[in-house]
This record gives structure tokens, sequence and C-alpha cells, in this order.
């Protein structure tokens, strides 16, 4: 998988890392219990401070979407949960998003095209 950050972006950097890598397991590019690159590794080839890539890790974890182990390094998760605090970012989410594309003219078919 191929990390791309815009660093002209208003998007702080370790969001922009945490949904790449997001993007990547819901792809299927990154598959269950593969190995993540080490925070160094990860800084030095996205060319940003290792803390930046911490941060990103230490959220990715915190949500359940990456494991991680001290000595062997961090890994996509092989048994992501849908909980009730998900659920319920996803439906405020979606409805921002339904509410931007309606504003914006788009009919209720092509969201539903796009959201598949």
């Amino acid at each position: 998988m191929i990390i791309e950050l815009d660093m002209s972006s208003d998007i702080p950097i370790y969001v922009q890392l945490r949904n790449q890598i997001v993007k990547g397991i819901g792809k299927g590019e990154l598959k269950a219990d593969e190995k993540l690159p080490t925070v160094r590794q990860l800084a030095a080839d996205a060319g940003v401070n290792t803390m930046t890539v911490s941060k990103a890790y230490q959220i990715l974890k915190n949500e359940g979407f990456i494991r991680t182990d001290r000595r062997l390094g961090a890994f996509v998760a092989d048994n992501i949960d849908m909980n009730k605090d998900f659920c319920e970012k996803l439906e405020a989410e979606l409805e921002l998003l339904s509410a931007e594309a309606c504003i914006t003219g788009m009919d209720k078919e092509t969201f539903l095209n796009m959201c598949s």
C-alpha cells in the first residue's frame, strides 16, 4: 500500500495517515494480521516525524483497527468489531454527508451508488 500525503492540506498529517491505513484495510490492501511498517520506517518513507506516525498508530489502536506488540511491532487487527460508538459515529457522519449531497443537488441514487 502506498501512502500519499498532502502536506498543504488543512487535514493534519497524522489524520491523513490514519485515514489511508483505514482505507487500505477496508479495500483489502491490508489484510488481518499483516505487519505494518515500524514507526521509524513509515516516518522515513513518508518524510514525516516519528511522533506523527506514532500518534496515527495510537489512534488506530484505540479504534481497534490495529494491535501492537512492543517487541514485534504493529499489525492489522484480526477481529475488528462494529461497536456502538462506531455505529453512532458512522450514522452522524453519513447524515452530514447526505445533507451536503442533497444541498449540492446530488440525487439519492447517485449518493447510494457512491456509498457502495
